[in-house]
């Protein structure tokens, strides 16, 4: 699972560590109706703790609505209307994939270019959850994959637009000291809720239909209230941006990568280990029911189990590596560690034939993707080229996450295959590629990003 995005870590749980933060900081942007407009500034005032609180429900409730369906729920609904065609699920979920990167810059460059009493990046969470929700209820309806994948389009595309939106924010809000801390807060609620998730849709697996409308709804309502407790503010007092044009459009989809080296290096390793990441990860409830000898309907309660020990992990992964980054201004050493975690994992996950090796390999690997996901938000947060348009350097970030969320699961498709038997897929040499990838992408940040320590 993925999915991505730290006193004494292991000592506390994530909202205990969340409330023991400072003093509240902003208050509220003026609505700007008499005041002059302004432009975007570096965020100095560190967030309130109660803002913390709700922006990890946010968290929590994003990754709920999107990874359950991802992990399993598709997974469910190939088995009911293609047994033994599993490759589909990487057919589905990378056409979802490609379809949200054409659009999500477009996204971005609406989102920045916002005037609202709302914000810039609230709509967004209540056009996602609309949208989401939506694809969600046709996949649990659907009459066959096609209109399955056509759901999951909607359902990727609303959750994501979601998730954007709650990193932007992050972006806008959080000043240096608190941009390791917090994304180790948000990062551990991305973990724990698809394994809470899982066990929900387990709960209610007797009806295709409630595995994805019951942890769709959860996720809804966290996402829906954050904004409502705590409003973004006004953006109606920020200067005007320059008009979208098609041209515009075009260039926002790239950025000159000269001109800011640090963050296309970032990019670049960030692009590299994702992929390894999803090659690792995609089939896991196929793999699971391979290797254990299990019917696939059935592996859900072994993915909540092993996902729960992963969690515990990912909980001390996240937290420590997000803290100590933040206490030592050390990010990039964090990411070499995270990658090579992962190696361990992903070697120990290949040649896995026994659910205690498969829970070693499972607990490694969310390790990392814990470490790996928080200390590398907070590298983004402190070089991103322009804060103005934040929105817009964000989507393109999602790119390095969206481009090999949506090409990966289409190659692993084919590499499955390479060398298999029968019926039996290839998941060993489907899991030492994914390692190799992991290892580099974490080489690239950890050597050639120079503006972060």
């Amino acid at each position: 699972m993925v999915s991505p995005n730290e006193p004494d870590p292991t000592a506390r749980t994530a909202a205990g560590i969340a409330a023991a933060q400072p003093t509240p900081g902003a208050q509220p942007e003026p609505d700007g109706l008499d005041a002059a407009p302004t432009t975007v500034q570096e965020p100095q005032t560190p967030v309130s703790r109660s803002y913390i609180f709700w922006l990890m429900l946010a968290s929590f409730g994003a990754s709920m609505a999107m990874m359950v369906p991802l992990s399993y729920g598709i997974a469910v609904r190939i088995s009911e209307l293609a047994p033994g065609h599993e490759e589909v699920l990487g057919y589905i979920t990378g056409t979802a994939q490609l379809v949200y990167l054409v659009i999500s810059p477009m996204i971005g460059i609406w989102s920045d270019r916002v005037r609202s009493r709302l914000g810039r990046r609230t709509p967004f969470i209540f056009l996602g959850v609309g949208i989401g929700l939506i694809g969600l209820i046709v996949m649990g309806l659907a009459p066959d994959l096609l209109i399955v994948g056509a759901g999951w389009v909607l359902g990727m595309s609303g959750w994501s637009i979601c998730g954007a939106a709650i990193q932007t924010l992050q972006a806008d809000k959080l000043p240096e000291s608190q941009r390791g801390k917090v994304s180790a807060l948000t990062g551990l609620m991305t973990q724990i809720a698809p394994v809470l998730g899982i066990g929900v849709a387990y709960a209610v697996s007797s009806s295709t239909f409630l595995v994805f409308l019951v942890p769709g709804v959860i996720g809804a309502v966290l996402l829906a209230i954050f904004p409502l407790i705590k409003p973004e503010g006004s953006s109606k007092h920020l200067a005007r941006t320059d008009t979208v044009t098609v041209g515009s459009v075009v260039r926002s989809y790239g950025f000159n990568v000269r001109k800011y080296p640090d963050f296309a290096w970032n990019w670049l390793g960030r692009f590299v280990f994702f992929i390894g990441l999803y090659f690792n990860t995609t089939f896991g409830t196929f793999f699971y029911a391979q290797r254990l000898d299990l019917p696939v309907r059935e592996v859900a309660g072994v993915v909540a189990t092993i996902g729960m020990l992963g969690v515990v992990a990912a909980a001390g992964g996240a937290l420590l590596g997000g803290f100590l980054s933040d206490k030592l201004k050390r990010r990039r050493l964090f990411v070499l560690i995270a990658s090579l975690l992962f190696v361990a994992g992903a070697l120990a996950e290949a040649f896995a034939w026994s659910l205690p090796q498969l829970i070693i390999g499972a607990v490694l690997m969310q390790t990392a993707i814990a470490v790996f996901a928080t200390v590398d938000q907070a590298i983004i947060f402190a070089i991103l080229p322009n804060r103005e348009e934040a929105g817009r350097y964000m989507a393109v970030v999602a790119f390095a996450q969206k481009i090999p969320s949506a090409v990966a699961p289409l190659l692993a498709s084919v590499v499955i295959t390479l060398g298999a038997t029968g019926a039996e897929k290839n998941y060993t040499i489907l899991y030492l590629t994914g390692a190799v990838l992991a290892l580099l992408g974490g080489i690239i940040v950890s050597t050639k990003v120079k503006a972060v320590r």
